[in-house]
């Protein structure tokens, strides 16, 4: 019976790659000479240290701009809200999210049946197993899930026969 399956990953080594681009860039830009600004990655969360406001939103905008250009969604990370840190600079903490949230594959799982196609849809962990009887239904579903609004980089993998 054709599957596929429906996940959300994202590649941390190309998001190190990217933070350590924007740390480059930080050096070399005029406005940010003799400033605490500064970005880091532990695990799967990146921190961001700014003097102020425009600084916080200026290595924010360079974050999503070379994680663009490595093909990672800026949906793939949740920015919590700065807060204060030490000698009045701003800290702010950026979750790179892994894996579909529960609320988000039952929402898909219910669009799917709502659309009244003849394919099934599990949850499986955190991620989402798509079967039907026929390729080209497989393939209506995928484009169904495209459709939707989700706040959530989605890949759609292992499409089996």
């Amino acid at each position: 019976m054709p599957s596929f399956d429906i996940v959300s990953r994202t590649d941390i080594q190309e998001v190190d790659n990217a933070v350590n681009s924007v740390k480059r860039e930080i050096a070399a830009r005029y406005d940010f000479k003799g400033s605490s600004a500064s970005i880091e990655l532990k695990g799967e969360e990146i921190t961001i240290n700014g003097d102020d406001d425009y600084k916080l939103e200026a290595i924010q905008g360079m974050l999503k701009g070379h994680l663009a250009k490595r093909q990672i969604e800026p949906t793939a990370l949740e920015f919590k809200t700065p807060e204060k840190a030490s000698g009045n600079t701003l800290r702010q903490l950026v979750k790179v999210k892994q894996g579909i949230e529960q609320e988000v594959a039952k929402s898909i799982v219910k669009h799917i049946k709502d659309s009244k196609m003849k394919v099934q849809a599990s949850i499986k962990g955190d991620e989402l197993r798509v079967t039907g009887n026929k390729r080209d239904d497989l393939q209506a579903a995928i484009a169904l899930v495209r459709g939707m609004n989700v706040q959530v980089p989605l890949q759609y993998i292992n499409f089996r026969d």
